[in-house]
C-alpha cells in the first residue's frame, strides 16, 4: 500500500473516466503533455478519449500507476483552472469542488465499499474526498459510475487508494464495457406521424408512426386514479398473444433496476405482462415473455430495447 501510495510500485493498470462530448478540446493542454510521441519508451500514461457525436466520452488512462497519477493531478489542476476561469465574472461566492466520474465493473465496486461502507468510509475520511458509488450499472454494461469530488490533492489522493482496491480485487468475470450513445434525435408526433429533428428539418420516421398508430389504437395508459385490476390498456374485447425474447443475464439488471422500479416502469407504461425467468445454471441468458395485444407488446419491446 505504501509504495503504491508513493507512486513507487511499476504495476501498469487502467483506469477510465466519464467526461462530457468536448473533453478533446477541454483536455487538449493535459492531453499533448501526457501523450509524447515516446510516451511508452519514457513510461508515461497513454490517454485516450473515445470518438463520435455522444453527449459523454470515455477517458481511457493506461500506464504505470505514477504516470496515471500525474496524468490525473493534471487532469484536476485543468478542471480547477476552469472552474477558477468561470467565477471570475460570476456572482457565485462558494467554489464548487472539482468532480470526476470513474468507470469501474460491478465486480469491484463491493470491495470499493467494503463490508458495511467500511472501505468507501475510511477512504472519504483519509483522503477528505466525497466518494459516491451508483447503485445502477450503467446502461447496456457491467460497470458502475464512480463519482469524486473535493480539491485536487484530495482527488489524487482518492485515486491512489481507489488503485490498490483495483489492484487487490480484480474483476471477476467478463466486464461489458460502457459504450456512450450519440444523443438520440428530438421526436415530435403530428398528424398521426412521427418526425425526428435533424437540424431545421423534421423527417418521418416509418417506424415510430406505425408504433405511436398502434399505441393510440389501444391506449397503454390507465386513466389518472384508476384502479383496475389486471393490466392497464387491456380489455376483454382486446385479443392478447405472447412473445418471447432472450436477454443476457449480464444486462438483465438494466431491465430489472433496483428493486424492480425500471421492470414496473416498463409494465405500467406498455400496459403488458412480463415475466422474468429465474436464472438457469449453465445459460447466459435469461428468458423473457411479454404478454398483451399486439400494442402492448410493441411498446414493451421497444421500451426493454430502449434500457
Amino acid at each position: 500500500d505504501t509504495k503504491v501510495a508513493e507512486g513507487g510500485l511499476n504495476v501498469t493498470l487502467t483506469i477510465r473516466l466519464l467526461m462530457h462530448g468536448k473533453v478533446k478540446h477541454f483536455l487538449l493542454p493535459v492531453y499533448c503533455a501526457s501523450v509524447p510521441n515516446s510516451s511508452i519508451e519514457r513510461g508515461g500514461a497513454r490517454i485516450n478519449i473515445s470518438e463520435g457525436s455522444c453527449p459523454e466520452r470515455i477517458v481511457t488512462i493506461t500506464g504505470p500507476t505514477d504516470a496515471i497519477f500525474k496524468a490525473f493531478s493534471m487532469i484536476a489542476l485543468k478542471f480547477e483552472e476552469d472552474i477558477n476561469t468561470s467565477m471570475t465574472n460570476s456572482t457565485v461566492t462558494s467554489k464548487p469542488p472539482v468532480t470526476l466520474r470513474l468507470v469501474v465493473p460491478a465486480s469491484q465496486c463491493g470491495s470499493l465499499i467494503g463490508k458495511g461502507g467500511s472501505k468507501i468510509k475510511e477512504i472519504r475520511e483519509s483522503t477528505g474526498a466525497q466518494v459516491q458509488v451508483a447503485g445502477d450499472m450503467l446502461p447496456n454494461s457491467t460497470e458502475r459510475a464512480v463519482t469524486i469530488s473535493g480539491t485536487p490533492d484530495a482527488i489524487i489522493q482518492c485515486v491512489k487508494q481507489i488503485c490498490v482496491v483495483m489492484l487487490e480485487s480484480p474483476p471477476k468475470g467478463a466486464t461489458i464495457p460502457y459504450r456512450p450513445k450519440p444523443a438520440s434525435a428530438p421526436i415530435i408526433f403530428a398528424g398521426g406521424q412521427a418526425f425526428t429533428i435533424q437540424g431545421q428539418y423534421a423527417i418521418p420516421h416509418p417506424d415510430l408512426t406505425k408504433l405511436h398508430q398502434l399505441a393510440m389504437q389501444h391506449p397503454p395508459f390507465t386513466p389518472l386514479g384508476q384502479t383496475t385490476p389486471g393490466f392497464p390498456g387491456l380489455d376483454a374485447t382486446t385479443p392478447t398473444s405472447s412473445h418471447e425474447l432472450t436477454i443476457p443475464n449480464d444486462l438483465i439488471g438494466c431491465i430489472i433496476g433496483r428493486q424492480g422500479s425500471k421492470i414496473n416502469e416498463i409494465r405500467q407504461m406498455s400496459g403488458a405482462q412480463i415475466k422474468i425467468a429465474n436464472a438457469t445454471e449453465g445459460s447466459a441468458e435469461r428468458q423473457v415473455t411479454i404478454t398483451g395485444s399486439p400494442a402492448n407488446i410493441s411498446l414493451a419491446q421497444y421500451l426493454i430495447n430502449a434500457r
